[in-house]
């Protein structure tokens, strides 16, 4: 027997190792995380208990290079216990939320005839002062024209909120964001999203609400392009939002800044409509979803993506417009908008 196969079983332990540390620190990563997100709220309690469980996972990776299998034993029979613990938690909705997510929509179909409750309205000054109002609202489907994709960046330019707003004949506006529901004095965080810290909610606003407040309120810099969504298609993606804040509303559900966010629910809707649409990271890097749009045929055509985005601009419009006139005002000079929706 050579030294080279005599060696071989001990490559091979040395590569069983290397791996199951690896697995060892992801594991250990995601389950600090998961416990400083959704641990004990207690200040010294919310550090030292990851704290802990990383020391734990420490001795474990120790004991797996020394040959002390105690340590690896105990930290797995943990994981597992972190497992059953994590499968525990459920979403709901009943907590103390934030007002501006305080309400779920609730729709009442009647054949053309729409009538949403807990619309929001409300007039926002700055992110922290507002007037509270929500509203019921009808909307006759037969006069159903349009639909906008509002892009909004907050967070630099691969991160964007991704709202659709639907117009109708008569101008009536209303827009659907899915976003996080927050408890009061609560904040969003991207990683938070992965580890349960916030349910979902469906918004059906009026633009001069959740656009407005996103382009003056909180000077987020707002895109605004007229989707190329044939007229026999609006339909099914109007209520294809309102079978989700239907879904939300019977069953709460948490958020995921991955898998169930605001860009994903429009590829989701999309795809109920051509089934075909692929999958692509600017799904995931959401501030480059207008791009794969424009990519899919989906915004007005015969303009580039840069016009598209120059003309689509609207904070200077939205900044001059008084509230009354705000849908009209961001809309001037956006391509596939006819005159008529701009005409004062």
């Amino acid at each position: 027997m050579t030294d080279r196969t005599r060696s071989a079983p001990a490559r091979w332990r040395a590569a069983l190792r290397v791996l199951l540390t690896a697995l060892a620190l992801a594991c250990a990563a995601w389950g600090a995380l998961a416990l400083w997100y959704q641990g004990p709220s207690q200040p010294a309690l919310r550090a030292a208990v990851p704290a802990l469980w990383l020391a734990l996972a420490a001795a474990a990776v120790h004991g797996l290079w020394t040959g002390r299998r105690a340590a690896p034993l105990l930290w797995a029979a943990a994981f597992a216990a972190l497992l059953g613990w994590w499968s525990t938690l459920a979403p709901s909705h009943d907590r103390v939320w934030a007002d501006d997510v305080a309400r779920l929509l609730r729709a009442e179909v009647d054949g053309d005839r729409v009538v949403m409750h807990n619309v929001r309205d409300f007039e926002w000054r700055t992110p922290e002062d507002y007037d509270v109002r929500w509203e019921t609202r009808s909307y006759d489907l037969r006069r159903l024209r349009s639909a906008d994709l509002v892009m909004s960046y907050w967070m630099g330019p691969a991160i964007a909120h991704t709202l659709v707003s639907f117009g109708f004949d008569d101008g009536e506006r209303v827009v659907f964001s899915l976003e996080i529901r927050k408890e009061r004095e609560e904040r969003f965080s991207a990683i938070g999203g992965f580890f349960r810290e916030f349910e979902s909610v469906l918004i059906a606003a009026d633009e001069r609400d959740i656009v407005r407040t996103r382009s003056n309120a909180r000077g987020e810099e707002v895109y605004l392009y007229r989707l190329n969504v044939p007229p026999q298609e609006l339909r099914a993606l109007f209520f294809g939002y309102l079978d989700e804040a239907e879904r939300i509303r019977r069953a709460p559900a948490f958020y995921n800044t991955v898998t169930s966010n605001c860009t994903t629910i429009v590829f989701d809707l999309a795809r109920r409509l051509a089934p075909g649409l692929p999958l692509d990271l600017r799904l995931l890097l959401s501030g480059y979803f207008d791009g794969y749009a424009y990519d899919q045929g989906g915004l007005a055509p015969g303009f580039d993506l840069a016009t598209l985005r120059a003309r689509g601009h609207i904070n200077a419009r939205a900044r001059a417009a008084g509230r009354a006139d705000f849908p009209r005002a961001i809309r001037v000079g956006v391509p596939g908008v006819p005159p008529e929706e701009t005409a004062q």
